[in-house]
């Protein structure tokens, strides 16, 4: 009896060091987004193709190169509402897959925390 109590309290030691070394670390960590360091390189990679300086093709006229013309796409609820293809907008970028859910929650998170030019 003292043994079986032993294995199943040793088991039980054993088994929360597990649960620790399989669970993730956060890969997504949406916490105090910066513009400077987060937001831009998704756009660059993303948005700056069509909507970029010098771009060329099916921009509607909208050009994200800059934080003074974002932000008010920002502002506006546009950039969150296309970016995350929430209904009612026009799903970004364009013929292609959608972002990958870490890059659209930290465009939305960057809106959600006032669209700030850090």
């Amino acid at each position: 009896m003292i043994f079986s109590t032993g294995i199943l309290a040793a088991s039980m030691g054993c088994s929360k060091q597990s649960e620790d070394k399989l669970a993730p670390a956060d890969p997504c960590d949406t916490t105090n987004i910066s513009y400077k360091n987060q937001v831009v390189p998704i756009l660059v990679e993303n948005c700056y193709p069509c909507h970029g300086n010098g771009s060329t093709g099916g921009s509607g006229g909208i050009n994200l190169a800059s934080f003074v013309n974002l932000k008010v796409y920002a502002d506006n609820g546009y950039l969150k509402g296309n970016v995350t293809h929430a209904p009612g907008y026009n799903p970004m970028p364009y013929g292609e897959p959608a972002l990958p859910p870490c890059q659209m929650n930290t465009i939305a998170a960057w809106v959600n925390q006032g669209a700030i030019n850090n």
